[in-house]
C-alpha cells in the first residue's frame, strides 16, 4: 500500500484502474504486476476501493487474469467492477489497456 497523495494524480502520468472492493481485486493487483514487468505498481487501498496505477501505461491481460483467479475471465467483468480509471482506455477481448498518448 502507498502513502503518496493520489489527490494530485492530475499532475502525473501515472495510469490504471480504480476497483470497487469486489472478489476479482487481488487478481487484477496481481495481473497487474505479472503483465507489466519492470514497473513498479502502486496499489492505493481506500477500503472501499482500490487504485492500481503505474507511470506511463499498465496492460491487463485476460489470460493473466484467468491465471490469477483460478477460473474463466470475460473482460467485461472487469468493466462491471471499475469505479474509475486514470488515462486513456483501450479495451479487446483479450486484454485492456490504460495509457496516455502524451507525457507531462
Amino acid at each position: 500500500m502507498t502513502t503518496q497523495n493520489t489527490a494530485d494524480g492530475y499532475r502525473n502520468n501515472r495510469v490504471g484502474p480504480v476497483l470497487r472492493l469486489s472478489e476479482i481485486t487481488e487478481g487484477v493487483i496481481e495481473a497487474a504486476r505479472e503483465d507489466n514487468p519492470g514497473k513498479t505498481i502502486r496499489v492505493d487501498d481506500k477500503i472501499a476501493y482500490v487504485r492500481i496505477d503505474t507511470e506511463g501505461e499498465l496492460v491487463l491481460r485476460r489470460a493473466t487474469l484467468e491465471r490469477t483467479l483460478g477460473r474463466p475471465f470475460k473482460m467485461s467483468e472487469l468493466e462491471v467492477n471499475l469505479g474509475s480509471f486514470a488515462g486513456r482506455i483501450e479495451t479487446t477481448d483479450d486484454h485492456v489497456r490504460f495509457y496516455y498518448e502524451k507525457s507531462l
